[in-house]
């Protein structure tokens, strides 16, 4: 059932909603979610340095262990995850494997920086594309109503939960079927919080996670898509082989301007047709449409909000990513490619 619009109103602190759930202010203005954080961010750059010895510390432990890969990283071929690969591939020199998602949306300039990047790098990369029909199938039904978990969508739509699903299953996959130990993502400081920014992959955790993903599906879509997710066998199988997932954006300065600045070198450009919220992405417009009209809130608030509380963002540019209305056209293409049914004005 969609929301009723509500008048806007927006901590003066951070930029969430009045429509945000659970939200409340103070006198000031000021919104509960800025006043629990208010401890933890005094010593948010003390536990930022701790976390980044450690993952140098585990990097280190696993170069060259293998004969193989030493990490394997999801690559959208957006600004976060190129400026992740750079990070690691020059800081630290590891073999990377990179591995781009093709979910029948990455645009074409993304296309052209994948290429681009990988090649400056000099990596070895895979693509994994699944067939346009069940993309299609799972794109339409989270278009049209939430199949996840409440808690999931206060952080991402019911599009982006189910396409992010999928990449890190395939790439947990590929991580174990080839013993890579280490899996990078590149979020952003507000999408991977300081605690989770490295973290070894329990067997029961994923098998319930991918049971609970799973399930959520109709029958016959879970079938066709069974392919992208663990068998039965790898829990017991390959359970030694479980690798850390690592977050590097979290532990790192984080300024999008100077980031921009460091992938010109790769020769990547900023895609022209995405929305301010994705540089990679042609659905994504369409997806924070959807969840807006539904609950009320942007899907990206709270990771923007988290990163104009860290200090990485300004206000002022957490506003600009979030309050403009999403680009007709580009939601009009993503409705015509999934043949939804046009919107009633």
């Amino acid at each position: 059932m969609n929301r009723k619009a509500e008048p806007r109103v927006l901590c003066s602190r951070c930029i969430l909603p009045g429509t945000f759930p659970g939200i409340s202010f103070d006198e000031e203005g000021v919104c509960n979610y800025c006043r629990r954080e208010e401890s933890a961010l005094s010593r948010y750059s003390e536990k930022k340095a701790a976390q980044l010895l450690k993952m140098d510390h585990l990097i280190r432990s696993v170069q060259g262990r293998a004969s193989g890969y030493d990490l394997i990283m999801a690559y959208s071929g957006g600004k976060d995850s190129s400026y992740t690969l750079k990070l690691l591939r020059e800081r630290y020199g590891v073999r990377i494997l990179a591995l781009t998602f093709d979910n029948h949306f990455v645009s074409t300039r993304s296309w052209e920086n994948i290429h681009k990047v990988v090649d400056a790098l000099g990596l070895d990369h895979l693509t994994f594309r699944p067939g346009w029909p069940v993309m299609k199938a799972l794109f339409s039904l989270t278009a049209a109503r939430d199949i996840f978990p409440r808690p999931t969508l206060l952080r991402a739509s019911s599009i982006c939960t189910a396409c992010i699903g999928l990449v890190k299953s395939i790439t947990l996959k590929v991580a174990l079927e080839l013993s890579i130990p280490l899996v990078a993502f590149g979020w952003s400081p507000g999408q991977a919080p300081l605690q989770s920014g490295i973290m070894k992959n329990n067997p029961s955790f994923v098998r319930e996670n991918q049971r609970s993903f799973k399930g959520a599906l109709p029958d016959a879509l879970a079938g066709l898509l069974e392919p992208c997710f663990l068998p039965a066998s790898y829990y017991e199988g390959y359970k030694d082989r479980f690798p850390y997932n690592i977050h590097p954006l979290a532990f790192f300065d984080y300024r999008e301007e100077a980031i921009r600045k460091e992938l010109e070198s790769l020769g990547w450009v900023p895609p022209e047709d995405t929305d301010t919220n994705s540089t990679n992405c042609l659905l994504n417009a369409l997806a924070n449409e959807e969840h807006q009209k539904r609950h009320g809130f942007h899907p990206y608030v709270q990771e923007i909000a988290g990163m104009v509380r860290q200090g990485v963002m300004t206000r002022e540019e957490g506003l600009a990513k979030i309050y403009p209305p999403q680009d007709p056209a580009q939601v009009a293409w993503a409705r015509k490619k999934l043949e939804l049914i046009p919107e009633i004005q």
